[in-house]
């Protein structure tokens, strides 16, 4: 659970570093300019600058529209630099991002350098707080959200749906969605995404 804000506050400038680096490279591995990038995120071109500079701390719904123009989660832009393929992620080693606007804060907890495309991340939503996603027909992904403490209030296009403790809503990122908290206390939830394929398994 994330609870510490000391601990959140001096991650802060590092994950704002990460997130810079990350949208750099992927812009670059996707032959985007910074004009490009602008047109289909429908972020700015001086924004986008401003964040790969690492000069900016964006919104959760801005990182969101600049994933959505680069096609990919936004816990992709979260991921710290590939220096290995390690399967392992450490609960020490893991950094929280806190959203300036929301105050939800945002930790990845699957290894980011691994070759695995299910991505899993625990988000606390502070009481009362609200955070949208604008999503979009380009986004192939799946994501399942399991709360773990509290209640959320999760809409997912036109439907809404509330969630208790324990429960899992499972969505495609293909739409607009929305995360409220209701409560008087935080609500912390886990959230896993993975591609979405022609064909799912099942175990």
């Amino acid at each position: 659970m994330i609870d510490d804000n000391e601990t959140v506050n001096k991650n802060f400038s590092d994950i704002n570093a990460r997130i810079a680096s990350r949208v750099r490279i992927l812009r670059a591995q996707r032959g985007l300019s910074l004009q490009a990038l602008a047109a289909c995120s429908s972020v700015s071109r001086s924004m986008i600058s401003l964040i790969e500079r690492g000069e900016s701390s964006p919104t959760a719904a801005v990182l969101d529209r600049i994933a959505v123009g680069l096609a990919v989660p936004l816990a992709a832009l979260f991921d710290a630099p590939q220096t290995s393929s390690s399967p392992l992620s450490r609960g020490a080693d893991r950094s929280a991002w806190r959203d300036p606007q929301s105050g939800y804060v945002r930790r990845n907890i699957s290894p980011s350098d691994h070759s695995s495309a299910v991505r899993i991340a625990e988000v606390t939503l502070p009481a009362r707080a609200h955070v949208a996603y604008e999503n979009g027909p380009g986004m192939a992904f799946h994501q399942q959200v399991w709360v773990q403490q509290g209640r959320v209030d999760v809409t997912v296009g036109s439907n809404m749906f509330r969630l208790s403790e324990d429960d899992c809503l499972a969505m495609r990122l293909d739409e607009p969605t929305a995360f409220r908290n209701p409560g008087r206390r935080a609500a912390r939830y886990i959230v896993v995404i993975a591609p979405i394929q022609s064909r799912v398994p099942r175990v």
